[in-house]
Formats: C-alpha cells, sequence, structure tokens
C-alpha cells in the first residue's frame, strides 16, 4: 500500500502534468501572416524580407512581445488578387494567424483590404500605393505604413512650380497603381500650376512596355514635362529608348519611385541625371539612429539596404509596438492600438491616422546624378508625410466605413 507521502508526491506529479500544456499553451508564439509577391517582383520583397526579418530576430532576441515570441507565416502571393486572397484565407484558417501584413501590387493590396473586412482581420499594408486602400476601398481593418500616391505625387508636384513646364505628358503602367498615380497628377498639377494641360498619356501593360513606341508617342506630343510612373524592367527599357532619342533633354521629369535603389541601381550608368525623384539616399542619412539600421543591415547581410529593406523592419517593429499597446492579439485590442497612434520609428516619429488608418511616414525627394558607374540621389530632404496627406473632408467623402 502507498504511504500518505508517495501519495503526495503523485498527485504533486500529476497537477504539474496537466499544468503544463497550459504553461506551454501561455508561452506559444504569437502567429503573425505575411504574404507578398516573392518571385515576380523580388528586386524590392527580398530585402523587404530581410528588413522584417531583421526585426523579428531582435525582438524574439529581446524576449519577443508579451512574453512570446512572434512567429511569421511567410507565403507568396503570386501576384494576383486571387492567389493572394487564397493564400490569406489559408494563413487564417490553417494557420489561425493573428494578423496580416505585406503585398506589393495595388490592385493584390485592395484585394486584401475587401478580405480584411470581410474576415475582420487586421490587414497591415506593406508597399501598395494606390489611394484606394485607405480610401474608396478603406476600411477600419486595413492599415498603411508607405506614403501613398496622393501623398507622394503631392511632393513631385510642389517641386514642378518653379520648373515652369505646361505641357505634361505621363508614362505608367496600366494597372491599379499606375491608374491611381495619373489620376492625382493630372488633379494636382492642374490645380497648383496655372496653365497646365496633359498633351499625352501612355499606359503600357505592366511589364510587357514597347518602349520605342511608347517614347515616340510622346515625342510627337512635344510635351515641355513628363509624369514617370514606371518601374522596374519596363522603367529600364523606357529609359534608355528615352536617352538614344534624347526624349529628357530640356524636359523637366517627374519620377515616382525612381530613387529607389531598387529600380535605380539596374539603371547603371544609364541614369537620366536631374530627374526629380521620390527615392531613398541611404548612403548620405546622417541621423544616428537611422544610421544604427543602415549599419546593422550591412552588416547582417554584407548587402546595401532598399527602400523595402527599411519598410520591412519599420513594419516588423509597428507591428511589435501595437501588440503590446494593446495587451493583447485581439482584433479589436490591436485596432485600438493602432489608430491614431505614435510610433518611435528609425526615420523618427510616424502616427498612424485614425481617420483613414494611413501612416504620416514620407519620402525623400531629391534629383537624380551619376555616382560613378551608378546612380544616387542629391539635392534631397524628407518630406513629412503629414503635410501631404488627403484632407479629412476628402476621406470622409470617399471611405464607405
Amino acid at each position: 500500500m502507498a504511504t500518505i507521502s508517495t501519495i503526495r508526491w503523485l498527485a504533486l506529479g500529476a497537477a504539474l502534468a496537466l499544468g503544463a500544456p497550459a504553461a506551454q499553451a501561455q508561452q506559444a508564439p504569437i502567429k503573425i501572416g505575411e504574404l507578398n509577391s516573392y518571385a515576380q517582383w523580388a528586386a524590392f520583397t527580398l530585402p523587404y524580407r530581410n528588413g522584417w526579418q531583421m526585426a523579428l530576430d531582435e525582438i524574439n532576441a529581446n524576449g519577443g512581445v508579451l512574453g512570446r515570441r512572434i512567429e511569421i507565416v511567410s507565403r507568396d502571393d503570386g501576384a494576383t488578387t486571387g492567389s493572394a486572397t487564397r493564400v490569406a484565407d489559408e494563413l487564417v484558417s490553417r494557420e489561425g494567424v493573428s494578423l496580416l501584413f505585406g503585398s506589393f501590387l495595388s490592385n493584390v493590396g485592395v484585394a486584401m483590404a475587401d478580405y480584411a473586412n470581410q474576415k475582420k482581420i487586421v490587414y497591415i499594408a506593406a508597399e501598395p500605393l494606390t489611394d484606394a486602400v485607405t480610401m474608396a476601398q478603406g476600411n477600419r481593418y486595413t492599415f498603411r505604413i508607405r506614403p501613398n500616391n496622393f501623398m507622394q505625387v503631392g511632393m513631385l508636384v510642389d517641386q514642378a512650380k518653379a520648373s515652369g513646364a505646361k505641357r505634361w505628358a505621363i508614362v505608367a503602367p496600366n494597372y491599379e497603381y499606375g491608374q491611381s498615380a495619373a489620376a492625382v497628377f493630372k488633379r494636382l498639377i492642374q490645380e497648383r500650376v496655372p496653365g497646365a494641360q496633359i498633351v499625352a498619356e501612355q499606359y503600357p501593360a505592366l511589364g510587357k512596355i514597347e518602349a520605342g513606341a511608347t517614347a515616340s508617342a510622346i515625342e510627337q506630343a512635344k510635351p515641355d514635362g513628363i509624369f514617370n510612373v514606371l518601374f522596374g524592367p519596363d522603367l529600364t527599357q523606357f529609359v534608355r529608348e528615352g536617352n538614344t532619342r534624347g526624349l529628357f533633354e530640356g524636359a523637366t521629369v517627374l519620377s515616382l519611385l525612381t530613387g529607389e535603389p531598387e529600380w535605380l541601381l539596374p539603371l547603371k550608368d544609364e541614369v537620366p541625371e536631374g530627374w526629380t525623384v521620390t527615392g531613398y539616399p541611404w548612403d548620405e542619412i546622417k541621423d544616428p539612429k537611422h544610421k544604427a539600421f543602415i549599419d546593422a543591415y550591412r552588416a547582417k547581410y554584407n548587402d546595401t539596404p532598399r527602400l523595402g529593406s527599411l519598410l520591412g523592419y519599420m513594419v516588423m517593429t509597428m507591428i511589435r509596438d501595437a501588440i503590446e499597446r494593446a495587451g493583447s492579439t485581439e482584433t479589436e485590442a490591436v485596432i485600438k492600438a493602432l489608430e491614431d497612434a505614435k510610433f518611435d520609428t528609425v526615420i523618427g516619429p510616424v502616427t498612424m491616422r485614425g481617420i483613414d488608418n494611413q501612416s504620416t511616414m514620407g519620402a525623400w525627394v531629391g534629383k537624380l546624378v551619376l555616382k560613378g558607374a551608378a546612380g544616387g540621389m542629391t539635392d534631397w530632404t524628407y518630406k513629412d508625410g503629414a503635410s501631404f496627406m488627403p484632407t479629412e473632408a476628402e476621406v470622409k467623402a470617399v471611405r464607405k466605413d
């Protein structure tokens, strides 16, 4: 017969055994879903993944969030709306993630915003720039980090006022991002530059530009200003053809994103000097906190950062801060922790405006210059996004929530 002492020890062992699963559950990782166009748009998305992975490693090395590690379940979104929503559903239904972030193309971002609204799960758009993500298709579950088209185009148009250019041509990829940017430019250039008119518009299919025909059509219109929205291989081909034809000589060129290393590096010594662009002059940034990020990134990956690297790092750290403030991963708590919240980021304070869930992250605006055999930015300034956001009245006029 067992002694009383033995029975007590057996009872204690049983209690500890029963308590172990509960203790383990409390320490289970926080699972977050991430999706992006890694296969199709590697130039941006791979540095972006490096950025969030670097932040994730730092967060977990420091004890995680709420005493739990963060686990990112990452998938390729196929660069299509159908594939992205299918992948998102797998992340939510099968993997049980607490929230979603990522995406590259604007049409995918719009589809993800709709998915988030239907499923009532937080989605943080990383790269999609179309205004629709936080405006016409905006909802309380969808947040965006990067400055949208309205903000970045506004920064460029401000720079165009002194140029004297009045006859403008537009070249943009024929999908959501390009169409949105072109619509914003047409509105803002005519509002802010008296007498401005659009004399040519070219919308090549994304990834399928016929650069010669596109450049020729613009050349025939004889514009004195060109607004360019192309990126990736389309941009490289267009620049090469334009340089050959002398299309850019004497013209004012405003170009979205072209100063980002992702799209600037492939141009090599064909960089069209003098273009006014938004971009990321990482090699000239001196701010100690930002410089520390750049140095750490270079040490970890033996590579230079891209704009995607910075964005990925910022998204991950802002997610950490939101969960910490929420004290939970419950959707409503995270939403409240994000709305009108101020975040201390590597580029300085960034606020998530509650009325449209658009952050005040800004952009670097300057001119392209050839530095040796590669391009860079000169005469640049960082433009605070808060100064270029749509007004609250404009937001209320188009949002449905």
